[in-house]
């Protein structure tokens, strides 16, 4: 009788382990979710820098002229200058994502890592 008892008892023991593993797993597919998001809105901030550099570029084109360089060049340094306060931005973004997917898989680890010392005990 006392094997199948230990049998149960480890088998519970299983069983709460991987209720953690399985959370973390839930967790870590919102993560990427996170990331691919984060990484799509960088490609369309990307995008319409480029599409605003070339209208610039192609409004110029139309005047030439030595005041039509300058305005180009002065354009094109201030949507530079947007693209990397946007990128700058989203880098603090990615920081935080990353951080949070730490402390998410961090706290799983310790969670799973206490249900089997309790598990353990628990058998013993």
């Amino acid at each position: 009788m006392t094997d199948r008892n230990d049998l149960n008892a480890w088998i519970e023991t299983y069983k709460e382990t991987f209720v953690s593993f399985t959370k973390a797993q839930q967790e870590s597919f919102k993560a990427l979710e996170r990331f691919a998001r984060f990484h799509y809105a960088v490609a369309g901030d990307c995008l319409e820098a480029g599409l605003a550099q070339a209208k610039v570029a192609l409004g110029a084109r139309a005047a030439l002229g030595t005041e039509a360089v300058a305005d180009l060049l002065t354009k094109q340094a201030e949507l530079s200058a947007q693209l990397s306060e946007k990128l700058r931005a989203r880098a603090q973004e990615l920081s935080g994502v990353a951080s949070a997917a730490q402390e998410s898989v961090s706290g799983f680890a310790t969670d799973a890592a206490n249900r089997t010392a309790a598990g353990h005990k628990r058998a013993a």
